[in-house]
């Protein structure tokens, strides 16, 4: 399994929170690529069936936090 900006961005607009198959059916129904709806086949699953975000899915996905912007010069 592996993640990139590009493959985590067609989850973006995903219906969270979600369990993994929701996540599963969107993804092929909003016409993502295979690799994504392969990514969510291999995640395992834990105790909470439903993700809340991204972030519960790809604990790595960039935040607002990893990027030196600062919003208050410009």
């Amino acid at each position: 399994m592996y993640w990139t900006l590009e493959l985590a961005s067609y989850l973006s607009d995903a219906p969270w929170p979600a369990t993994k198959d929701e996540l599963i059916d969107y993804s092929i129904r909003s016409g993502a690529p295979m690799e994504v709806v392969e990514n969510l086949q291999q995640v395992e699953e834990e105790e909470p069936e439903t993700y809340e975000g991204i972030i519960d899915i790809w604990p790595d996905y960039p935040t607002d936090d990893d990027f030196l912007w600062n919003e208050d010069e410009y």
